[in-house]
């Protein structure tokens, strides 16, 4: 959809050219992916420092002396920080942001000490795997995920990160509720695309959406009697053409499914009335397509 946008802003007809930088994009997302991964590794390394340091004083107390190293042998931090493909990835792509901006790995870990949760993970030096992963993933949730300083960080290094983020977040989660006890440094970290379908599908609903698009353009025509063309907004109108590519040229996805996520997209970011607007025009073209016998749907339970 931005990548739509912005080549309609532009007026870019390079196709080969935006393809190419939508697939970019994509694989920044991973980027993204892998750095809020190694920043929970960097907040472990920086609290083991942190406890070194107390023990090394002068003046250093009974407790300073004999800390409680439960956080920094958190199983599932551990399993991450000798991760093998995480260490590679964050090698090969350069990702060294938070060795470069490393206050930020500094105010997370003292939101972190300071937080009840961690009080509570603290009151015993031993604790389960399950224990070690829950607290893990709600620290993450609660006191990572939202902190504000982060997000304005992440929205300064990429714009298009900010948008990733909430995707990017619920894949974390999902990984550290699926890890399990081990010592195998070299289990695999997710993959960006689920298959070859996956990255297939981004390319050809972009590329089927832009050589078709005006006549996806003559469809709108004479949906809206009260709007011309000139007053919808150009994020609804893309948003409207990828809908109807989905309609004729995806055989295998539903009616409902596509109209239901591009109302939701149209939620998220264009304008308050948008998504009643998208509705009653997708409304009207899917009931015309279906009439006229234009719909070319596959499978059981595809209207």
């Amino acid at each position: 959809m931005q990548s739509l946008y912005s080549m309609e802003q532009t007026q870019s007809d390079n196709l080969d050219k935006e393809e190419k930088f939508l697939l970019f994009s994509i694989d920044q997302m991973y980027d993204l992916f892998l750095i809020n991964l190694q920043l929970l590794v960097e907040i472990k390394e920086h609290a083991a420092e942190f406890l070194e340091i107390s023990q090394k004083k002068y003046l250093a107390t009974s407790e300073e002396k004999d800390p409680n190293t439960k956080f920094i042998k958190n199983e599932v931090l551990l399993l991450l920080e000798n991760n093998v493909q995480l260490k590679a990835e964050i090698e090969n792509r350069k990702l060294n942001c938070w060795q470069l901006d490393d206050e930020y790995v500094k105010i997370l870990w003292k939101e972190i000490k300071e937080s009840t949760l961690y009080t509570e993970y603290m009151s015993t030096k031993l604790s389960s795997f399950r224990e070690d992963k829950d607290f893990v993933i709600e620290i993450f949730k609660e006191i990572i995920a939202p902190n504000e300083k982060l997000y304005e960080y992440i929205e300064d290094k990429k714009l298009t990160w900010v948008d990733d983020l909430p995707l990017i977040n619920t894949a974390i989660i999902k990984m550290l509720r699926k890890s399990k006890s081990s010592h195998d440094e070299h289990k695999s970290l997710p993959k960006l695309y689920k298959d070859v379908d996956d990255k297939k599908f981004a390319i050809d609903i972009f590329r089927k959406t832009v050589l078709n698009a005006t006549t996806f353009a003559k469809e709108i025509d004479g949906k809206t009697p009260n709007w011309d063309q000139d007053r919808i907004a150009e994020l609804d109108k893309a948003i409207i053409k990828m809908a109807i590519c989905e309609f004729v040229k995806f055989p295998s996805i539903p009616i409902k499914v596509t109209i239901n996520e591009y109302l939701e997209i149209a939620k998220e970011y264009s304008t308050p009335k948008s998504s009643i607007f998208i509705n009653g025009i997708l409304d009207k073209i899917s009931k015309e397509y279906q009439e006229s016998g234009k719909l070319n749907k596959v499978g059981r339970g595809l209207l």
